[in-house]
């Protein structure tokens, strides 16, 4: 029998065990957590709309025009009209010719690496792709090489060796832990030439790069049918849910053959409502990234003469590098006690010994909260070096 308690004494003893903070109000730069008010640099929330007037007023009119549930599968009757109208709003706002809405990007990405490649094919995967694209590249059943965090000299060994009829090349965009954006345009001339799919999590660029928000694609300014595209809506865009974009018949097969689309209850419409009021405002009001973008630079600025490495990241995820588990749990809680929130990023999410503060940034955010947020580690800094 499986002896939970000895290994859940393991994971106390090497510092990785993980602990939930209950929130009393909306997401926000400014929380409470259990009534105590916190300044929040933990959210994906980064144009700051998950608590956003207009959504939550779409949302409410998506709730009485169609109720709550959606009562089945979009293959059986749960396909309202507000999952038909988002789809086409998101293939256009990406500027692909046709997109599928998924109920989580988790879903999206385990339904749609095994559609596209299974047993007798190869699907080359960069070592610090999020969760969901390993378990989607696992369940596909299909020989997996794994190469070096965006080492393309190494990819293309690997895909010039490979004797696999199809190949599907898998990468985050923006990778969630160190905010680094992926070599689009060397990636896709590389899967062009050796004639393989190129599958990109744009999670944490989808609202944030390119011209309007439109992600990853435009923000390098690239198009090709090879692109296999996943969108969530559950960060900048301040939603839930998420959606795959591409070729016209390579999403009809997925709607074919995408076993958690076809599987599993349709998302409620009311979310789809708000998802198309979260486009109009992400395109619309571009101060949100303009001021994202400043926040950035000045965090960024405020960081020389800390002990902790700050990793290169232009984008709203900033990690503060600090090595050993308990010395990064320590820092977050000393944090909290001055009522700043900054998770611990720990392995298995991050590689051993790479243990972490993940900063993230939020339009919500005002420059005086980022100034504090510096002054505090500074701070600590300095009673850390004052007790050594």
């Amino acid at each position: 029998m499986l002896d939970i308690e000895s290994r859940l004494e393991e994971l106390d003893a090497a510092g990785l065990i993980r602990r939930r903070r209950v929130l009393d109000g909306p997401q926000g730069a400014h929380v409470h957590i259990q009534g105590k008010p916190c300044l929040a640099f933990c959210s994906n929330d980064y144009l700051g709309l998950a608590n956003h007037p207009a959504l939550v007023s779409a949302a409410r009119r998506g709730a009485a025009m169609y109720g709550v549930g959606a009562g089945a599968s979009h293959l059986v009757c749960g396909h309202s009209a507000p999952h038909e109208e988002v789809e086409a709003a998101l293939a256009d706002f990406i500027r692909l010719p046709r997109a599928l809405y998924f109920s989580t990007g988790y879903m999206a990405a385990l339904g749609t690496i095994p559609a596209l490649a299974g047993r007798g094919d190869a699907i080359f995967s960069d070592a610090l792709n999020h969760a969901c694209l390993i378990d989607g590249t696992r369940l596909s059943g299909a020989d997996v090489h794994v190469y070096p965090h965006m080492d393309l000299a190494a990819l293309e060994h690997a895909l010039a060796r490979c004797p696999n009829r199809q190949k599907l090349v898998v990468s985050d965009a923006v990778f969630s832990m160190d905010g680094d954006i992926a070599p689009i345009p060397e990636m896709l001339a590389l899967c062009e030439h050796y004639d393989a799919w190129l599958l990109l999590d744009d999670a944490h660029g989808f609202g944030v790069l390119g011209e309007a928000g439109r992600g990853v694609l435009s923000h390098f300014n690239v198009q090709s049918p090879r692109i296999v595209y996943l969108g969530t809506l559950g960060k900048a865009a301040g939603v839930s849910g998420a959606f795959i974009a591409g070729d016209g018949s390579v999403i009809e097969w997925l709607l074919q053959r995408a076993r958690t689309y076809i599987f599993t209850t349709a998302a409620p419409p009311l979310l789809a409502v708000a998802t198309l009021e979260s486009l109009r405002l992400i395109e619309l009001e571009t101060w949100r990234r303009e001021h994202l973008a400043a926040l950035i630079m000045r965090l960024r600025e405020g960081f020389a003469g800390l002990p902790w490495r700050l990793l290169p990241s232009a984008t709203p995820i900033q990690p503060l590098i600090v090595g050993d588990n308990r010395a990064v749990v320590a820092l977050s809680e000393a944090l909290l006690q001055q009522g700043i929130w900054v998770p611990a990023i720990r392995p298995p999410t991050v590689p051993a010994g790479t243990a972490r503060l993940r900063i993230s940034l939020s339009a919500a955010h005002g420059i005086e909260d980022v100034d504090r947020l510096l002054h505090t580690l500074h701070s600590l800094a300095n009673r850390q070096h004052a007790a050594a």
